[in-house]
């Protein structure tokens, strides 16, 4: 299959139209066994039902297609939200703001693709800040050096999610002006292991305990069609002390595919990672075989070894709702109280597809 092979032609083709395997090889894939129930208060059920942020549909912007991927945190007495824009050449990203977490106002675009850059001249994704830990904060942020930090990937070819993409950081004393490190994580790294070598996803970045832990998904190389053909994807980890050497976990990736049938069996993606007592919980979604993206959940003692949860946080809509195609890509914040969970909202089929941020929450709207 070719390597030029996009994200969202293989959402919309290969999870649904390639066969999988008839074993899926435990030893990569996980234990189907490690389940234990929802906790009740990382439940989200009630469901807004519409759109918070859409695309622009103004001709040359950023976010002219369709807008994905919500990062929500709460600042100088007002939230605010990361969001990327896809144009149809590549993501840029956005900054919007809200009052009540339901009506939005779009800021503009604070992080352009440099079309001068091989790394970044079609594509340049922030999808997290350094925020506090606690799920039940409203997302406040943490600085580091006196400065917010940020995580931002990109991807080497014009399309959606096209091309092993590398992950890098950046920094900033506004939200608005950001200053790029150089990549830290990148698929073919010496210590890149297979399951990551296709290419590197959304990066999740906090600090415990005086280490720095960035959890981040990422592909393996296009599988041959005996094991289902495409890729897949999963979660792992790397840690730092200086945030300019990383170290891969031996036991990567953390969160793996779930066995032939389950949420997860194509895609363990885009984690979101937040202290919840004396847990961590670990929000993911799962692509299926069936051809729908899930947000799910996974328990951790340590932030080493999640145990999936045996529930479905989010499921997409029956037909003609904001999510009855996909509803993954999990931004966890707490308001008045209520666990508030945005995220990425597809209805239609591509390329007549809308894709937008919706939001869940604790207590009926």
């Amino acid at each position: 299959m070719s390597s030029s092979f996009s994200r969202r032609r293989f959402l919309i083709q290969g999870a649904s139209a390639l066969a999988l395997p008839a074993v899926v090889p435990t030893a990569l894939y996980g234990d189907p066994n490690s389940h234990l129930a929802t906790p009740q208060n990382l439940e989200t059920p009630y469901k807004y039902e519409k759109l918070v942020l859409s695309a622009s549909h103004v001709r040359g912007a950023f976010d002219e297609k369709s807008v994905d991927c919500p990062f929500v945190f709460h600042h100088d007495g007002r939230y605010h939200m990361t969001f990327v824009g896809f144009d149809g050449i590549g993501y840029q990203t956005g900054l919007a703001t809200s009052h009540d977490l339901v009506h939005w106002e779009k800021y503009g675009c604070i992080l352009h693709r440099n079309p001068k850059d091989p790394i970044t001249r079609y594509n340049l994704a922030m999808m997290w800040i350094m925020r506090e830990n606690r799920l039940t904060s409203p997302g406040n942020l943490r600085k580091v050096h006196g400065r917010y930090l940020g995580a931002w990937n990109a991807y080497p070819r014009p399309g959606y999610e096209a091309g092993p993409a590398v992950i890098g950081l950046c920094w900033s004393d506004d939200l608005h002006h950001w200053q790029l490190d150089p990549p830290c994580l990148r698929p073919d790294d010496p210590d890149a292991q297979p399951w990551e070598q296709g290419g590197l996803y959304k990066a999740c970045i906090l600090e415990h305990d005086g280490l720095f832990y960035m959890f981040y998904n990422a592909k393996t190389r296009n599988l041959p069609r005996s094991q289902g053909g495409g890729w897949r994807e999963q979660i792992g980890v790397a840690t730092s002390h200086d945030l300019k050497k990383w170290h891969r976990h031996p036991g990567n990736p953390i969160i793996r595919n779930g066995p032939e049938g389950s949420w997860d069996d194509r895609f363990a993606s885009d984690p979101c990672v937040l202290h919840d007592g004396r847990q961590w919980a670990f929000f993911y979604y799962g692509l299926s075989s069936d051809g729908k993206a899930r947000d799910l959940l996974a328990i951790g003692d340590d932030l080493f070894h999640p145990r999936k949860t045996d529930s479905v946080l989010i499921a997409p809509g029956p037909p003609g709702t904001v999510d009855s195609t996909y509803s993954h890509k999990p931004s966890i914040i707490t308001a008045h109280h209520d666990l508030y969970h945005f995220y990425c909202a597809v209805s239609g089929a591509w390329p007549h597809d809308t894709r937008g941020i919706s939001v869940a929450r604790s207590r009926p709207f």
